[in-house]
Parts: structure tokens; sequence; C-alpha cells
């Protein structure tokens, strides 16, 4: 039985929600309504994430990918510590990240992850449980 966390999730699981949100709003929409902002931890989410992704209407998509401006670190705001990284160069652990960010996916190209401000208004994510 699926227990909610991110290694449980299939392709089914995700929701792609075509209205453009803040960061915020994105994670109180998702918590509402289904579980959470997805949280990408391994190669084979990050194709299905990747693959709901191309049918958004926004260039980009929240993810549940947060930037900590007291510890100054990334953390995905629903899952177990992994190894996975899929930031696009020049961001993420590469750059000098400021308060006020959070993670959006690429939804054409190389389908990277980038921060971005967390006021802007983008399609988002949102997993659900079976």
């Amino acid at each position: 039985m699926p227990t909610g966390k991110t290694q449980d999730l299939t392709p089914d699981n995700l929701i792609l929600v075509q209205e453009n949100m803040t960061w915020n709003e994105a994670q109180s929409y998702c918590r509402e309504n289904h579980v959470d902002l997805v949280s990408i931890t391994s190669e084979l989410l990050q194709g299905w994430v990747a693959q709901t992704a191309t049918n958004a209407t926004s260039s980009h998509v929240w993810v549940g990918l947060r930037f900590t401006c007291k510890f100054h670190f990334w953390f995905w705001i629903r899952s177990d510590t992994g190894c996975y990284q899929n930031w696009a160069p020049g961001n993420g652990l590469d750059s000098q990240d400021v308060c006020g960010v959070a993670g959006a996916l690429e939804t054409t190209g190389r389908q990277q992850w980038i921060s971005m401000e967390e006021n802007q208004r983008l399609n988002f994510v949102c997993y659900m449980c079976s």
C-alpha cells in the first residue's frame, strides 16, 4: 500500500496543474487538493515529471525544491535524502543563491532544474497517492 513517499510514485500519481501560481500558492494548492509538490529523487522520477511537464503552458513548472537562507542549501520538501541531481549549469549547488528562490523544472530542452524567484507565476506538478 502506498505511503505517500516519492519512491512510491508512478506516472499516474503525477498531476500537472496548468494554472500559474507562485511557489507558495502552488504548494498550498497541492497540499489542499492532493499531497504536495513533487520531489524528484531519482532519474526515473525525473523522467516521469519531465514527461508530465511537456504539457505545461508555462516555460517552467514548480517542483518541491526549496532553498533555505538560514542554512544556505537546497532541499526537497517531502523526501528521503537522495543523491540524484539534475541542475542546469550555474544553478543549484553551483550558484550563489539568495533568499526567496525555489526550484523549477524546464519544460523543454534538457528539462533540468533551475532556481527562480518564488514569486514568479508558473504551472506546477503535484503528486497524489494511489
